[in-house]
Formats: structure tokens, C-alpha cells, sequence
């Protein structure tokens, strides 16, 4: 790793209802040390993972990845809500604008979806063709020109995933941490502290070499990680792929350091920068 930053934290995120959630996962890769879980047995609630955040962010320089969009996509349509008025154009007061119309318990944004603007979610086949709602942003794109699978959108909260739940929530957890530890790509890269980013486990599973699975077993988890460039995890308990998910992202985050255009990547303009974002990973 680079001197830059003396580890490597991923956080498999969760936009469940509710106070704590099992689908968070916290991994760290420190040094060149094999990755390790945070606090394994833990039940985390989003709001404790902030709070966690800006003080291990005062420890030392760290680079934090969350595997959320950061924002909508904005660039192609010109809005993030077209049609809506008093929505802002820049990512930074988005998240303030999601704030504050969302109620939902522990960081949640279910009711922003749900009531605030529910005619731009897809739910289901009530709402139409599922195709009219699918927008992406220039990152996503981009790694589809790359030959990744195509990222879920911002719009679509249907699924087990839940992508949108999970980015809208996000976009409250980074209202609330922001001004404490610098944002990438919405605030420029600090030369010195700590740096939270967006993150997707899936480039790191394809730069491993694996399929597009997911992981579960500590024979694959550990084959991922030997091919990043990582010590195999010597940690016990039993492994779910939010587990797997944070461990080899910690460390796919941590050789992705290496890469000269990292935080550079072609793209990424400052419009984009402050607007949609982009995805840690994608060159």
C-alpha cells in the first residue's frame, strides 16, 4: 500500500428498515496484513457505523468504502428528479435535501421513496416498464464499457438488494459525516487524513478472477483474496457474503491503490465529481 493511507475499511451497507441490521459488514486491511472483520458478532445500526467512522477516521489515515451510490445519476437528464421542483443539482445539498424529508428510525430513507417522490422508484409492475426507470451515471457507464455487469440504478427498490434504499439511506449517513472526514470525489483529495468513498464489491470479485457469485465459503473467499494480493483471512466463525463481501473489498481497495489513476480516473470531470460521483475501482 501506499503511504497515502495506512489501511483499507469496506462496509457491506444495508437500507433495511429498522434500528439494526444484519446485512452491514465492516472488514479492514491493514498494511499488508491479511484483512479482518470489525467487531464480527456485532449487530450494526447505521447510525452507530457514522459515529464508528469519524472517530476511527481521527486515528489514522484511512480510506473507507461504502458500496452505495454516492448520488443519482444527474449528467444525461439534467435533474435527479425531472419534473420535481426545489430538488438541487449537486450531490452535497441532495443529501441535505433526502435528509430532510426522510422520518424513517436509524438513517433510513424508506418514506422518501416511498411517499416523497414515489412516481421515479420502480416497486414492481404496477408502475410500468421497469426499462423507463433504469438511469445510470457515467461510472456505471463506464465499467459497462469495461465488460462489468451492468450496476443496479439509483431508481430501482425492488429486489432483495434493494439498491435504492441503500443509496438513499447512504446519502443521509454522508450528510451526516459531512465536514468531518473529506468525501471522494465530492471534496477534493486531502493530502493528508482520512478519505471515505463508494466502493462495489463486484470489481473486485472480477479482478479476482472469480465469477460473478457470491461468495460464502472460506476455500473461495480465501482464493479471492490470494489473487489481490492478500494473506488469506485467518479469522473464524461462520462467513455470510456480506462478510466475504467487506473482506475481499478491503482488500481489492487496498491493491487498487496502487493503479496511477485511482483517484483520477478518465471520466471523472469535475461536474461529475460533484454531482453523481464515482465508483472507487473504475478506470
Amino acid at each position: 500500500m501506499t503511504p497515502r493511507f495506512q489501511r483499507t475499511v469496506a462496509i457491506d451497507w444495508s437500507g433495511a428498515k429498522g434500528k439494526r441490521h444484519r446485512g452491514i459488514a465492516i472488514a479492514e486491511a491493514p498494511g499488508k496484513d491479511a484483512p479482518r472483520l470489525v467487531r464480527p458478532g456485532h449487530i450494526w445500526s447505521r447510525t452507530e457505523v457514522a459515529d464508528w467512522l469519524v472517530r476511527e477516521a481521527a486515528k489514522e489515515p484511512t480510506l473507507f468504502g461504502f458500496d452505495f451510490s454516492f448520488a443519482p445519476p444527474i449528467i444525461d437528464r439534467g435533474e435527479y428528479l425531472p419534473g420535481e421542483r426545489g430538488v438541487p443539482g449537486t450531490a452535497r445539498a441532495f443529501w441535505a435535501y433526502v435528509d430532510a424529508l426522510s422520518d424513517d428510525e436509524d438513517l433510513g430513507a424508506a418514506s422518501f421513496l416511498e411517499r416523497v417522490h414515489r412516481r421515479h422508484f420502480y416497486f414492481g409492475a404496477a408502475d410500468g416498464t421497469k426499462a423507463d426507470f433504469m438511469y445510470f451515471r457515467q461510472c456505471d457507464q463506464q465499467l459497462n464499457r469495461m465488460g462489468g455487469r451492468k450496476t443496479a440504478s439509483a431508481y430501482d427498490a425492488i429486489g432483495a438488494a434493494q439498491v435504492a434504499k441503500a443509496s438513499f439511506s447512504g446519502m443521509r449517513l454522508l450528510h451526516r459525516i459531512d465536514g468531518k472526514v473529506a468525501i471522494f470525489p465530492m471534496d477534493p483529495l486531502p493530502e493528508l487524513g482520512s478519505v471515505v468513498a463508494e466502493i462495489y464489491t463486484r470489481i473486485y470479485i472480477r479482478n479476482a478472477g472469480l465469477p460473478g457469485m457470491k461468495i460464502r465459503t472460506r476455500a473461495d473467499l480465501n482464493a479471492a483474496l490470494v489473487a489481490l494480493g492478500s494473506p488469506p483471512w485467518r479469522g473464524r466463525g461462520q462467513l455470510d457474503d456480506h462478510k466475504t463481501d467487506a473482506l475481499i473489498t478491503a482488500a481489492g481497495m487496498r491493491a487498487h491503490l496502487e493503479h496511477p489513476k485511482a483517484f483520477t480516473p478518465p471520466g471523472l470531470t469535475p461536474r461529475v465529481a460533484t454531482s453523481e460521483g464515482w465508483t472507487f475501482g473504475i478506470v
